[in-house]
């Protein structure tokens, strides 16, 4: 798979998702709660995520174990639609603790455990790293 411009999106906006997460959750540890900047970058993550997921529908590889172009990590898009859409929900009902760990469970999950994946050999990032450090 080579580097078009749909997956320089992809990458982009999921390692800035990476990024700004973790400053939305640092923004809102209960040590220093910071609630404008922990809101503004929320949103900016969830924006980058949507942005992430959209894009990753329209990525195939007929080359890795598919269905129809759609790998095994392509079922992370429902789970970080459905994700962000509940977490939304329980913000709206008042209900933080639920939104809290369902934010955490997203960034973790799709940001950084499908981060780890890419950089496996036989994905773009993962062949281009291995390529490097061999």
């Amino acid at each position: 798979m080579q580097l078009t411009p749909l997956i320089a999106f992809h990458m982009s906006s999921a390692i800035a998702a990476t990024s700004v997460g973790a400053l939305t959750l640092w923004a809102r540890r209960s040590g220093s709660p910071r609630p404008l900047l922990h809101r503004i970058a929320g949103y900016a993550f969830v924006l980058l995520m949507l942005g992430t997921a959209i894009s990753a529908l329209f990525i195939r590889n007929f080359s890795l174990p598919n269905w129809s172009g759609f790998t095994p990590i392509h079922l992370l898009v429902p789970v970080t639609l459905g994700g962000l859409g509940l977490s939304f929900w329980h913000l709206a009902h008042r209900r933080i603790d639920k939104h809290r760990s369902i934010m955490r469970k997203l960034y973790i999950g799709s940001c950084v455990v499908a981060g780890l994946f890419t950089l496996v050999p036989g994905r773009l990032l993962g062949d281009l790293l291995w390529q490097k450090l061999v």
